[in-house]
């Protein structure tokens, strides 16, 4: 798994080399200074066989980081939202706004058909945020099929100190600092788990203030 994570990281840095090159920055590396050492992570899902009650699997939601690399067998079930015309595109940095669920039964949604040796990459809610909605996080959610289903999601994600600040940032309080915002997506989708009762009781949230300042220089 570290081998496969490693090498699918490789992957991500030249995406995000070929992201700056596509959107004509003249820093190819604007991108990839913000993952050196970054909390990469990987999730291996096991989705069991619908049942006569249910075909969800996981309800339709962004992920809050950078850049998604998946794979999937050949089962299939991963299904996107496609950027629809007129219509908003949550900003799951902001306490108040979220894509959780949203536009789940709404079409149009497009089944992500699964071809050997392909991967699966969309952006992430930080992505968005630093160009500006040139790059949207892309909606996704999965439907359970007549047997199991594997897939292998690895995020590719920016360092915890790392500050994430938009292409035409106009203002020095337009950022997002990872590690913030990673901890409060971290609480607010799961409040239930141990870990965000520890992060509560042990007043982690005041270490986290202060690597946040230390970061902005503040």
């Amino acid at each position: 798994m570290k081998g496969y994570m490693g090498a699918v990281g490789d992957i991500g840095q030249r995406l995000l080399r070929l992201t700056a090159l596509g959107l004509g920055l003249d820093d190819m590396e604007h991108f990839t200074r913000l993952t050196d050492d970054g909390w990469h992570h990987m999730r291996v899902l096991r989705f069991p066989p619908a049942d006569a009650t249910s075909e969800r699997g996981i309800g339709s939601h962004t992920d809050y980081g950078l850049l998604v690399i998946a794979v999937q067998d050949d089962v299939g079930g991963l299904y996107i939202r496609p950027p629809v015309p007129g219509e908003e595109r949550g900003r799951n940095w902001l306490p108040d706004e979220s894509m959780a669920g949203r536009y789940e039964n709404d079409e149009p949604w497009t089944f992500v058909t699964p071809v050997p040796s392909v991967f699966t990459v969309f952006p992430g809610d930080i992505m968005q945020f630093i160009t500006g909605g040139h790059l949207l996080s892309t909606p996704h959610k999965v439907r359970l099929a007549d047997r199991e289903r594997y897939t292998l999601a690895y995020f590719h994600e920016p360092a915890f100190q790392a500050v994430a600040r938009p292409l035409d940032a106009t203002g020095a309080d337009e950022f997002i600092h990872y590690g913030t915002h990673f901890t409060n997506m971290f609480m607010r989708c799961y409040p239930e788990r141990a870990a965000t009762a520890r992060i509560e009781k042990e007043e982690r949230l005041a270490v986290l203030e202060r690597l946040r300042k230390e970061a902005l220089n503040l």
